[in-house]
């Protein structure tokens, strides 16, 4: 793992890890803990993710977070654990706590009228091979595998048609990696740190692991309180404090999370 600034150095959150009264491992899903696939309902975590991320979570020294911009219902049988863990959907409007608990944040009438607006695009899109998923609070575009005159396409469709409507008076648009997404605002994964961590105190030690541009409100609301680690093949400009690549140093790092905070090796 790869220190991107000065501080806080590696060594110096381990010791923190090692005897914090609490701690929080928040954990975005695609790109990080399971690689890409075109088929988004076939993108299994890494070899070794689960059983990790299960001893962790049995350990109990840890409150494991998923934070991601799937729907949860979507992501729960990918992830395969033993436990329920703690998870933040939709870029925080949703939150299915371990006890089966689970609510979605109320959301601006606008706004969600502009997302059934552009949820009538999706023929036109899978015509050009494009693939849409509504969501709580969002309308995900997605072309990854498409050629780049196919994908040109689809964004042409898609910003005229935001145009047209003026859909940027009640949405936020936003470029992730192999598509583009139109969310309502109010809620990002930056929130569900900052959230996490008031309710939990500044005694504890977190941690927050991303890999696209979705996750650099996170590492911004976490700098200063915690690390923000970028999990990429190749490295790019990031807020994060720290870079690995998947999925062997990814691996490498949750194991030495659960054996410095006091789990099983």
């Amino acid at each position: 793992m790869r220190a991107l600034n000065q501080e806080p150095s590696l060594a110096d959150f381990y010791r923190r890890l090692r005897t914090a009264p609490k701690r929080a491992l928040l954990l975005d899903y695609d790109g990080t803990l399971a690689p890409f696939h075109i088929r988004t309902n076939e993108a299994l975590p890494y070899a070794g993710v689960r059983e990790i991320l299960d001893t962790i979570a049995e350990s109990g020294h840890t409150r494991l977070v998923i934070v991601s911009g799937r729907w949860t219902r979507d992501l729960k049988p990918l992830l395969g654990l033993k436990r329920l863990p703690e998870i933040w959907g939709s870029h925080g409007w949703e939150q299915l706590k371990p006890d089966g608990e689970y609510a979605v944040a109320s959301m601006d009438e606008k706004a969600l009228r502009h997302l059934v607006e552009a949820d009538a695009w999706t023929a036109e899109v899978e015509a050009k091979g494009g693939r849409c998923e509504m969501k709580p609070g969002s309308l995900a575009i997605h072309w990854r595998g498409l050629k780049p005159k196919k994908i040109g396409e689809i964004r042409d469709l898609v910003s005229q048609n935001w145009n047209l409507l003026e859909m940027g008076k009640n949405l936020v648009w936003h470029e992730f990696d192999g598509g583009i997404e139109l969310r309502v605002p109010g809620r990002h994964k930056g929130m569900v740190v900052e959230t996490i961590l008031s309710e939990m105190g500044p005694e504890t030690a977190a941690a927050y692991l991303g890999d696209d541009t979705t996750d650099e409100d996170a590492f911004r609301a976490i700098r200063g309180r915690g690390i923000g680690v970028l999990v990429r093949p190749q490295f790019r400009a990031t807020a994060a404090d720290f870079w690995l690549q998947s999925p062997a140093e990814l691996l490498d790092f949750l194991q030495q999370w659960n054996e410095t905070s006091g789990g099983t090796k």
